[in-house]
């Protein structure tokens, strides 16, 4: 039977390769990769770094493809990454099916853990439905782990719950019953909204774990535009931007 592992490899730095996750790169015959264009090489990059760097000196093979594509502004955001979904799984069932022999692992490496707002688990549970396939999940350390960690802050208060939530559900409204709340996928900035409340720091970090990482922090009125004028420059400068942040009511 065909196996497929799906390898958490960290938030931007080799170095959170965690040794299970090594243990399993040493084991894989093909790397599946989708490719997103030239602006985001550096990412395909760390994945063949990282396939160097650990998958050792056994023969492997690393088989790219290009991602299909996602409307950036869909009218209907669920069922647009539906179709993204349905149009991976496609791609990554005939890179599987064409690319990896019977009785040799694949592997997809997925960027911080796969399990933290990413498809890659639920595809892969649909292509080995579809392909009589096993698969298996390596976790890896999060983008909000080494947020936290650069600027030296536990995740939550003393008896406090944390949400974690996309910029589209902020945009809603401050989530009932926290004070800290860690945001992902915002493009559109929405920690901005609560710029005029005094109450609030900000923690944010783009590109975290790599050369360009950078990080804002302090009371949220004082240093959102700040973070609006650096993060609007970077995205322009690499043309893509990768960040996160937690707010924190005092």
């Amino acid at each position: 039977m065909k196996k497929i592992l799906i390898i958490g490899i960290g938030a931007g730095d080799p170095d959170f390769v965690t040794m299970q996750a090594a243990k399993a790169l040493n084991t894989v015959d093909v790397f599946f990769i989708l490719e997103k264009g030239a602006a985001k090489d550096g990412m395909m990059e760390l994945r063949r770094e990282i396939c160097r760097r650990y998958a050792g000196d056994r023969a492997y093979r690393i088989v790219e493809a290009p991602s299909p594509a996602r409307d950036p502004r869909p009218a209907d955001y669920a069922a647009c990454v539906d179709d993204l979904n349905r149009a991976k799984q496609d791609t990554f069932g005939k890179m599987i099916a064409d690319g990896l022999g019977e009785g040799q692992t694949g592997a997809i490496l997925a960027w911080g853990d796969p399990s933290f707002y990413d498809s890659t688990i639920r595809n892969v549970e649909a292509i080995a439905a579809r392909h009589g396939l096993s698969y298996e999940v390596i976790p890896g350390i999060t983008a909000v782990q080494v947020l936290t960690a650069r600027h030296r802050i536990a995740l939550n208060t003393i008896g406090r719950p944390v949400v974690i939530t996309t910029g589209r559900r902020l945009d809603e409204g401050w989530p009932a019953g926290a004070d800290s709340v860690v945001v992902m996928l915002d493009g559109e900035e929405t920690y901005r909204r609560f710029a005029d409340q005094e109450d609030i720091d900000i923690y944010w970090g783009a590109y975290l774990g790599t050369a360009d990482e950078i990080l804002i922090a302090g009371r949220l009125a004082e240093v959102a535009e700040e973070i609006h004028r650096v993060r609007t420059a970077q995205r322009s400068a690499h043309g893509w931007i990768m960040d996160t942040y937690l707010l924190r009511r005092r």
